[in-house]
């Protein structure tokens, strides 16, 4: 692998790390979308995430595409992590839940 891939593997994780450390804000428009709607929607953007890492894999194991192995690794690390995030928000979800249901009324 040359340097200049390295180096652009570098500034892609560089640019990963700080959108994760900076906080997300949309604004909600009332009446838009409802959690239903949000939560099926990071699940089916998840869920594309992980089959494009698994072709892009294929592709690379079989020769059908120019991608390099550092591009076939980020993006079975972006859907790795957004599968771990989204595991820890349904975490929280399901506890939130559980103290609320053995809340006394």
């Amino acid at each position: 692998m040359s340097n200049m891939e390295i180096n652009k593997v570098l500034a892609q994780m560089r640019t990963m790390s700080t959108q994760l450390e900076a906080p997300i804000t949309q604004p909600v428009e009332e009446g838009t979308s409802n959690f239903s709607e949000i939560l099926g929607d990071a699940v089916k953007g998840v869920s594309d995430k992980q089959m494009a890492a698994s072709a892009m894999a294929t592709d690379f194991q079989t020769g059908a595409t120019d991608a390099s192995v550092a591009e076939v690794m980020v993006s079975m690390q972006k859907a790795s992590l957004s599968f771990q995030a989204m595991t820890e928000v349904r975490n929280k979800l399901v506890t939130a839940y559980q103290e609320i249901m053995n809340m006394p009324i």
